[in-house]
């Protein structure tokens, strides 16, 4: 038992060979919010809240530093010699699907024409702090790429494997059917993934995934196991800067 858990976990930190030609290797900075808030009395995760004010000023710092924000469906293309990228390219990504990834982050992009992210838990349509199917198609309309953060967002690595199916290919299936988009990445709720994992992520025809990994997108490091970069609440400007400096 314990060899076969060994093996899982080797595999799945080796890259997954391509399912097409990659033209292009340039690596892109991959941003990953979660709620765009103050933190709440007693929130388990205050560093996954930015606050208003300090999400504000990282956007138009980026603006003014001559990034352009593309979604990862341009970045892709790139890296396939499709289409080329704006100077300075990064993808704001944003975890779960909070009501303040409506009220905050789509407006603050919007100023910008920029789009963003949003890695949908589609159970996070539910709830009343959550978005709402409405509040999810003005995403859509607004230009946003909308992927899978699985339904109920579990340890995929933990799960019987057809619940693991259930998660992965369901996702995109109900995505797909209620807001009429590809939804063609998945996003690793918690960045949990093994080999089982990333083979029903291929299997259900994602193009890649996003994982909670430290670094620069790179295709050469698997598109199935792409970086990112976290952003905490307290950082500030000079923390994203510094981030992003030191990764390049």
């Amino acid at each position: 038992m314990f060899a076969r858990l060994l093996a899982i976990g080797l595999a799945a930190l080796a890259p997954v060979p391509h399912p097409y030609r990659i033209e292009r290797a340039e690596p892109v900075p991959i941003l990953m919010y979660h709620v765009i808030a103050a933190p709440l009395p007693g929130a388990p995760y205050p560093g996954l809240y930015v606050t208003r004010r300090e999400f504000d000023a990282q956007v138009r710092w980026l603006a003014r530093q001559g990034y352009h924000a593309v979604t990862l469906g341009r970045v892709l293309d790139d890296w396939r010699g499709l289409r080329g990228l704006p100077r300075k390219p990064i993808v704001l990504s944003f975890d779960d699907g909070y009501r303040s990834d409506y009220t905050t982050a789509l407006p603050a992009l919007e100023s910008l024409h920029w789009p963003g992210v949003l890695n949908l838990e589609v159970n996070d349509t539910k709830p009343v702090w959550g978005l709402r199917p409405g509040l999810v198609d003005a995403f859509v309309d607004a230009g946003w790429e909308l992927d899978a953060h699985t339904i109920t967002h579990p340890d995929l690595t933990q799960v019987p494997p057809a619940r693991l199916w259930t998660e992965v290919d369901g996702s995109r299936r109900i995505i797909r059917r209620e807001f009429g988009v590809r939804a063609d990445f998945f996003c690793y709720p918690a960045g949990r993934y093994d080999a089982a994992v990333i083979a029903d992520v291929i299997r259900a025809g994602y193009l890649g995934a996003t994982t909670t990994r430290y670094g620069l997108a790179r295709p050469s490091e698997g598109l199935y196991t792409l970086d990112r970069v976290r952003v905490s609440g307290g950082e500030g400007v000079s923390g994203l800067a510094a981030a992003l400096r030191s990764l390049r």
